[in-house]
């Protein structure tokens, strides 16, 4: 890995509003006075909420806008409305809806309580009104194969929607805003003429976005599920997930209360499995009886009811712009995120307050319009991240039916990334408790620190030193440099450390300053790492990462220009196919017969080095773009031989280097193979390529697949975010039953231990982390409070293993006052 390109990108806020919990905050819990965390993650008290008098505070601006034009009676549309005309009464403001006052689609919809913090201070009138009707629940219901988890804690908080927009009706109303139901809004270009402020806030079919998709540029993704809204008349005591394995595939229900006597039930499926149960061919009524009939149990055998319901497949929207002049999108028109982490009028509605406050703040429409953006969008992306990997689970479920039931519940909990190890046993002690004992953690070991065992290595924790390109080396010698960066990480506590990947020749550097293991000085100075951290670090096995750099190869170092061709002293470079890795690269030789003969040669003359040096594991380097890489990626290999073509033939090469390895390993010690799971990149290797790959290399004798992705060609246009390659190696391991070790934006223990409770990884590795802290597993252990053999302090560091004391900030008050 180059450490710059893992590409760990902006982390999530954990615990960011819900979390298929829909209405729980950051930790679960409902708590006082937090009712100012709003959207952007700043405060809105003072803000959307000015004054009690609902008029805009002196030396505050009122975003030019005086007359606002609102497209869609929605909750959105209808509560930007409400909170425009409360800070200036001034305003003339006019709502055009298609639909009837009485008209919606739809049954509950869930807040979180960071929602309803931000709607508390900005309209305690309507924020009253909604206390008055939610109604509130802790627990969710996971029934898998006959068997039911509760997990409790949750905090939640739903009311019927028709009653949602009812309020809003009434609060409009009471401020003088203009509704007009049953109405077309007139052109949208004659309104930002007539109008100061044209607010979009039609839905995800939005003609608004439509009208203006050159200016917007959205992208509509559809995705591979079914889904019906339906409604029971009883109220559920849970926010309840069914699964059904039917003879036609797995089919899930989600369902939750309402109000005291109805709850929203939805009913998903893939697209094959919703064809094969013969949905396609049935009406609304008989598609409502055939659910109850397969959700009976979860129904208690009572009757669905629908409402204008229909069987449709989700559409994740993203906008390149948010606004165009005077004309601006909000909610389902700007954005939309799956139903499963409740966060559809959650996202609106915090629009709504965030564009009322920057109205407030700024001097003029244009900056007004600019700040919301700015302040809205990593929040929006931040959950579209989020709900993208709910909606992936779910699309994937049948993969994690074999999965041990309490497992099964923790990895739906915990399948978005928000909800975590960490604050799920702040809310469910005895559920985590009793998922960990599954696992089998030790009493007291969280489950980063138990051991694992690959052939004849078992290590002592699941933290892995990810391997990261130090260019320090001198003509591929490490030197103390090297010592030094090994050595601390190996003390610091990893049951894994993997060195940077070392080439098996001068050639297959990437740079000057790469390492390399093609002579024996280089050789003997691998030696002395490796005794060194045998002998001061026991616990700790060291891994060498073998590779060769392909037609990335001949660059300057990193901080000199990544990627770039030496300004001189370029050596010549080989690939599977000659193409450059980008304009300006140099162009490889395709490699002959013979050259992969001797660069097979050079490999296991590498692995027989690395061998006597007395490393613990071997991994062939087979991702990012390199040598053994190149041949695997379509984008790369071009070749018309038998080490070209079909997936099975540009395995072939690859294939050969490590039987050829594995041959002259240690038969005790275990191989591994680094892979990109995914190009990012059109006509790129894909997730279902990486699973024949990850299957050919473990016939081979694999014992764990690293999972990384990318890097492989420069126009890649990777989906970053936290975790954000861990699904690559969960459907590996799921789909394979081959130990994988999990990559990329990987950054807190608490990650770590959501992964490989929730089984979607074997092992982690951590790149970034470990160069900010050395010691960042022993910290984990001292953080978690764990002493024991998965994380044992080298003993001159041993008085360290707790917290430093910092200074005084919560020292004891004097006694100032007498009792009375």
């Amino acid at each position: 890995m180059r450490v710059d390109t893992e590409g760990e990108g902006r982390e999530d806020r954990p615990g960011a509003g819900s979390d298929g919990r829909a209405g729980a905050g950051s930790d679960g819990r409902t708590k006082a006075g937090r009712a100012g965390a709003g959207s952007g993650g700043r405060t809105n008290a003072g803000r959307a909420g000015a004054g009690s008098d609902g008029r805009t505070k002196a030396g505050r601006g009122d975003g030019g806008a005086t007359r606002v034009a609102v497209i869609g009676g929605g909750p959105g549309g209808l509560y930007a409305a409400a909170l425009l005309k409360r800070l200036d009464p001034a305003r003339e403001i006019t709502v055009w809806e298609r639909n009837a006052p009485d008209d919606t689609f739809g049954f509950g919809v869930v807040l979180s309580d960071e929602t309803l913090g931000g709607i508390e201070h900005a309209d305690p009138v309507v924020y009253a009104a909604l206390q008055a009707e939610f109604v509130r629940w802790d627990d969710i219901d996971i029934v898998h194969r006959g068997t039911r988890h509760t997990s409790g804690g949750h905090g939640f908080a739903a009311l019927g929607r028709r009653r949602l927009l009812e309020i809003l009706h009434e609060r409009c109303r009471s401020l003088g805003v203009d509704l007009r139901f049953a109405a077309e809004a007139p052109p949208v270009d004659g309104l930002m003429a007539e109008y100061d402020l044209v607010v979009a806030a039609d839905g995800v079919h939005s003609l608004t976005r439509a009208a203006y998709a050159e200016v917007f540029r959205p992208s509509v993704e559809e995705h591979r599920c079914r889904y019906i809204w339906l409604a029971a008349d009883f109220a559920f005591d849970a926010f309840r997930f069914e699964i059904a394995e039917t003879e036609h595939g797995v089919m899930q229900l989600h369902g939750y209360p309402f109000s005291a006597d109805a709850s929203t039930v939805i009913i998903e499926m893939r697209e094959e499995v919703w064809r094969a149960a013969g949905f396609a061919d049935l009406d609304e009524r008989e598609s409502v009886e055939r659910c109850g009939k397969i959700f009976t149990d979860a129904l208690g055998g009572r009757p669905l009811r629908a409402n204008k319901s229909a069987w449709t497949r989700f559409r994740t929207i993203v906008n390149d712009r948010w606004s165009h002049g005077n004309l601006v999108l909000l909610g389902d028109a700007a954005h939309t995120a799956h139903f499963s982490i409740g966060s559809g009028t959650k996202l609106a509605v915090e629009d709504a307050l965030a564009l009322a406050a920057c109205l407030e703040e700024r001097p003029s429409t244009a900056e007004a319009l600019a700040a919301y953006e700015e302040e809205r969008r990593p929040v929006v992306a931040s959950t579209q991240r989020a709900a993208r990997a709910s909606l992936e689970w779910f699309e994937n479920l049948d993969r994690y039916l074999g999965q041990p039931t309490r497992q099964f519940a923790f990895n739906l909990l915990t399948r978005s990334r928000r909800v975590t190890h960490d604050n799920l046993r702040l809310r469910d002690p005895h559920f985590v408790s009793a998922v960990e004992r599954e696992f089998r953690c030790p009493p007291g070991t969280p489950p980063m620190f138990t051991p694992f065992r690959l052939r004849g290595l078992t290590l002592r924790n699941r933290v892995v030193v990810s391997p990261m390109d130090m260019y320090s080396a001198v003509d591929g010698v490490p030197g103390d440099f090297h010592l030094v960066h090994l050595g601390a990480r190996a003390l610091g506590g990893a049951g894994l450390v993997m060195t940077e990947m070392v080439c098996v020749s001068a050639e297959g550097r990437i740079t000057p300053g790469c390492a390399g293991i093609y002579t024996g000085r280089q050789a003997d100075s691998w030696r002395r790492i490796v005794d060194f951290t045998h002998q001061q670090a026991p616990g700790t096995a060291i891994g060498l990462q073998l590779g060769h750099a392909g037609r990335k190869g001949s660059t300057r170092l990193m901080w000199e220009g990544i990627d770039e061709p030496l300004a001189d002293g370029n050596w010549p470079l080989v690939a599977a196919s000659p193409l450059p890795y980008k304009p300006d690269s140099q162009t490889p030789r395709e490699l002959s017969r013979a050259q992969l003969t001797d660069l097979r040669e050079q490999f296991t003359a590498a692995a027989c080095r690395a061998a006597r040096c007395g490393f613990d594991l071997l991994e062939l380097h087979c991702a990012h773009g390199y040598l053994l890489s190149g041949f695997l990626s379509p984008l790369t290999n071009q070749r018309t031989d038998a080490y070209g073509g079909s997936l099975e033939k540009r395995l072939r090469f690859p294939l050969e280097v490590f039987d050829a390895v594995r041959a002259v390993w240690p038969p005790e010690r275990p191989m591994t193979v680094r892979i990109s799971a995914t190009d990012w990149a059109e006509g790129g290797t894909t997730g279902d390529d990486a699973v024949v790959i990850a299957r050919a290399f473990a016939a081979h004798g694999a014992d764990a697949v690293d999972v990384s992705t990318g890097q492989v060609v420069a126009d890649e246009h990777p989906d970053y975010g936290r975790s954000y390659q861990t699904p690559y190696a969960d459907r590996i391991r799921h789909e394979t039953g081959l130990p994988v070790i999990a990559v990329g934006a990987i950054s807190s223990w608490d990650d770590v231990n959501s992964l490989l409770l929730a089984g979607r990884t074997d092992l982690c590795a951590l790149a970034r982390p470990h160069l900010y802290d050395p010691q960042w597993t022993l910290h984990a252990a001292a953080e978690q409070g764990y002493e024991g053999p998965g994380a044992d302090w080298p003993m001159p560091y041993r008085a360290g293993s707790r917290r430093p004391q910092t200074g005084r900030t919560d020292a004891p008050r004097p006694r100032l006052t007498l009792g009375t």
